[in-house]
Order: structure tokens, then C-alpha cells, then sequence
């Protein structure tokens, strides 16, 4: 008996897709025990992040698990990524201990062949397949992130990541131009039916131009033609998550980052 593709998911399924959802940058490391622990590469700042909670130990435990593992790994900063789904929840302990509430994201999603978006004359976006692309990229997202530049052995390490994920259709990078020049970047992985949208940047000096919309009407065009029903993704309160609801993306919930320094 053949299974059709799902029409939709349910806004449990939302909320546990958007929970299962972690980045492991190349060259990191990663453990799991009663959370998700990943050990940044130096480019991206180092530390260590920590998310989907589940466990049956007390928070305070799980939370001095994580610590040790941060030390064991010779980092000195824990970031904790909340969610609705985790058990037990840490966000009581780690108030309690004093970490920093340095961020919050909200989870959107939409029918990822729901209304076009609207991209003003003059932008336009492409899907990253070349050495000269990826340097584009890498000149949005540096000034962006505040992270180092690749240099040439990390630029063709980036194309071989991305080529290979591209053809695999399991992920690909959207590069947007005004008037030719990169200004906007976005990635899309797809899993379960579900096209996560994640690591948009857009230079200064270029937005509130149609260059973000662009790179997020592209990864949705795409990604519908990779099988994916439904986009997820986190945004910035103060940033995306206007034109993302513009765009009829609708809000499932916050996720908020702490920090503790070891």
C-alpha cells in the first residue's frame, strides 16, 4: 500500500519538528545524553550550544552534566536553546543560577506552496553552486555574523558541503543580488517533509530592499520541488519575524537562549 505525502502538519508536529532541530557545523563535536550538546568550530565563537531536553534527571542535574562536558571540551560558554517540548524544562534552574537571557527566536511556519512572495524589480536570487558564489556568501555572512572569512582550503570545503547536500537534495544555499552585487543569504535543509529555513543575513546597507524575500521565495520554490510540505523557521523578533507574518508564515511559540560562563 503506497503512502501519499502528507497535505499538511499538524502544529504538533510543527512544534516537534521545530525541537529536533540542530546545527552541526563542520568541524564540530556533538554528544547526547540528556540534551543535545554541540561544541562550536573557533569561527563561529566557540562554546558550546545545548537544546532538546530529555531526560528523567532533575534540571539542575542535566544543567551540571552540561557544564562538566562544556569544561571536558575546554570551553568556557554554555548557550541553552529553550523549547516547548523539552523534559524536564531548564528555564526556572538557569534563571536561578544567574544565566543571561541574550536571545529569542520565533518559530513560524507555512504550506511551503502557500501565497507568492513579492521580490521588487532589480533582485534577484540563485542557488549557490560555484567557487565564485561561495565567496559571495562568505562576504555576507562575515560582516553579518561577525564571524572569520574562509580562506580558499575552507571556501572549497564549503562548495563540497554544499554540492554534495544539493545533490543529495537534502540542502542547498540561495544567494540574493541588487543589481548584481551579494547582498542576501539563506539556507533550507529539508527532513520529514519539513524545509527548515535557517542562517539568513542580509548586509546592512541592503535591507528593507526585497533581498531577504528574495532568498525566502527561492528556498520555497525549491524546496517544494524537493518534496517538502511545510517551511519552518526561526526569526528574529526584531528582524524577520515582520516580513516572515507578511509572508503567511504563522507563529507557533518562542525559543529563548541562556548563557552561563564556566
Amino acid at each position: 500500500m503506497s503512502h501519499a505525502a502528507p497535505t499538511e502538519h499538524t502544529t504538533e508536529q510543527i512544534l516537534r519538528a521545530s525541537a529536533a532541530w540542530a546545527w552541526f557545523p563542520r568541524d564540530s563535536e556533538q554528544e547526547k545524553t540528556h540534551l543535545q550538546l554541540v561544541r562550536y568550530p573557533a569561527r563561529f565563537g566557540g562554546g558550546v550550544r545545548g537544546s532538546q531536553v530529555d531526560s528523567r534527571s532533575d534540571p539542575g542535574t542535566v544543567i551540571d552534566d552540561a557544564l562538566e562536558r562544556t569544561k571536558s571540551w575546554g570551553e568556557t560558554v554554555f548557550t541553552f536553546w529553550t523549547n516547548a517540548s523539552d523534559s524536564p524544562d531548564l528555564e526556572d534552574e538557569l534563571r536561578r543560577r544567574g544565566a543571561d537571557h541574550i536571545d529569542t527566536v520565533a518559530v513560524f511556519a507555512r504550506a511551503v506552496d502557500g501565497p507568492a512572495i513579492e521580490v521588487p524589480p532589480g533582485v534577484t536570487a540563485e542557488i549557490v553552486r560555484t567557487l565564485d558564489q561561495v565567496r559571495d556568501v562568505d562576504s555576507v555572512n562575515v560582516p553579518v555574523w561577525e564571524q572569520s572569512a574562509l580562506d580558499n582550503d575552507g571556501l572549497r570545503a564549503e562548495l563540497a558541503e554544499i554540492t554534495a547536500a544539493l545533490e543529495a537534495g537534502e540542502a542547498l544555499r540561495v544567494l540574493a543580488r541588487i543589481d548584481g552585487r551579494p547582498v542576501s543569504t539563506g539556507g533550507c535543509t529539508i527532513v520529514d517533509g519539513f524545509a527548515r529555513l535557517w542562517g539568513a543575513a542580509t548586509l546592512e546597507h541592503a535591507r528593507g530592499r526585497g533581498a531577504y524575500r528574495a532568498v525566502l521565495a527561492e528556498r520555497l520554490r525549491a524546496s517544494a520541488e524537493r518534496g517538502a510540505v511545510t517551511a519552518l523557521v526561526k526569526g528574529r523578533v526584531s528582524t524577520s519575524a515582520p516580513i516572515l507574518r507578511r509572508a503567511g508564515f504563522v507563529h507557533y511559540g518562542d525559543e529563548r537562549a541562556y548563557r552561563l560562563t564556566v
